[in-house]
């Protein structure tokens, strides 16, 4: 296959980690349980089938957890892509209402609409809902897929379509702990 000019030309360009909420001081929490996907382990490509929807099935995949905190009321999930050619991440799912007790979530539940009961899906950039595969640009390299899960003590209080400053804004000084998986996607 023939190299993309363009993201040949844009290789050296990225958010960078440091731009991800993760880097957040306010969102700062300690790290005190754990995400897993049986779909792929920290740190290793993404498989195919949860790539974007112009691409690939766009399907989002199971996540799992360990037992967060103890006055753990509901879990929020934010996806962002650190590597895009740009000054911010891309957001690629902004979900509440995740139930901490239920332990995981199946493939596809970040589908909007979900197939899992209260969970509410923000707005991403591009103004779609839900989950959003990973699409980089063909030869600008890996792309980093980070998906952060934090731990709250109470439900936040959002808008439909809200957006990921909402959602920062809050559950800022509300976490109990947080957890990080990190995926990669790469179209050569």
């Amino acid at each position: 296959m023939v190299a993309n000019p363009l993201g040949v030309l844009l290789r050296g360009r990225r958010a960078g980690h440091d731009t991800l909420v993760w880097a957040c001081p306010e969102l700062q929490a300690p790290e005190t349980f754990a995400l897993t996907s049986p779909a792929f382990e920290h740190g290793t490509p993404i498989p195919p089938a949860h790539r974007g929807h112009l691409f690939g099935a766009n399907v989002s995949p199971a996540l799992t957890w360990t037992e967060p905190p103890h006055g753990t009321v509901e879990l929020a999930l934010i996806v962002q892509d650190p590597d895009v050619p740009r000054s911010t991440p891309a957001t690629h799912v902004l979900t509440v209402g995740i139930d901490p007790a239920a332990g995981a979530l199946p493939a596809n539940a970040l589908a909007d609409p979900s197939p899992v009961p209260n969970l509410r899906h923000g707005r991403g950039p591009l103004g779609r809902r839900g989950w959003i595969g990973p699409m980089p640009i063909r030869s600008h390299g890996p792309h980093a897929y980070v998906f952060q899960l934090y731990a709250l003590d109470r439900s936040p209080d959002l808008p439909p379509g809200f957006t990921l400053d909402q959602l920062r804004t809050a559950i800022t000084g509300h976490l109990l702990a947080r957890t990080r998986l990190d995926g990669t996607y790469e179209i050569p």
